[in-house]
């Protein structure tokens, strides 16, 4: 399952990049202008996203900020956040880095802050429920961008995980289908 994540963690950083590419070429109105979205605005979502990847990472490490709202704003500067995005999702890449078999395969134990009660699961699907989520939400700010780019205005970013030139330390390989498995992206980081 490593490489599974490490792919997913390379990825995660490759579609953050664009992402927030993509948001440095709005005007700060439409950036933090509601959009109808779940947490309204592409701010918004952008800090829901940090937030949440936080939380986890605090659950799986035990350590880094403490944030008690999954709907807390860091921070409304774009350049502010994308630095704290770059660093988290590096962060994130090197703890999956640090893992092997075993600790993918085991239990972690942690407390949500929605409802501080100790809950005791397999880290692997929590890792799988952590890239999910950023994808999920990627999707919702994309919506919003597609949403104030109006066609023709902005070329719209794309997230296609292939190819992906991974800037998070990932080589890229060439596709190479799989017996009865998922294809393989990313070589070995």
């Amino acid at each position: 399952m490593k490489p599974h994540f490490m792919m997913f963690a390379a990825y995660n950083g490759w579609a953050n990049d664009r992402l927030y590419a993509a948001a440095r070429e709005l005007s700060r109105g439409d950036y933090l202008a509601d959009h109808g979205a779940f947490f309204g605005s592409l701010n918004g979502t952008l800090n829901h996203l940090l937030v949440t990847d936080r939380i986890w990472m605090r659950r799986f490490t035990g350590d880094g900020p403490v944030h008690a709202a999954l709907n807390e704003l860091l921070t409304d500067d774009l350049a502010e956040l994308s630095a704290l995005r770059a660093s988290e999702d590096a962060r994130l890449t090197g703890y999956v880095g640090s893992l092997d078999e075993g600790k993918i395969a085991g239990n972690f134990t942690y407390r949500p802050i929605t409802n501080p009660v100790e809950i005791t699961q397999p880290l692997g699907p929590a890792l799988a429920h952590l890239f999910n989520h950023q994808t999920h939400h990627r999707g919702q700010a994309t919506a919003i961008l597609t949403r104030i780019r109006r066609p023709g205005r902005l070329p719209e970013p794309r997230s296609d995980p292939v190819p992906a030139p991974v800037r998070h330390g990932a080589r890229l390989r060439k596709i190479q289908p799989l017996a009865g498995q998922s294809r393989k992206y990313f070589g070995d980081v």
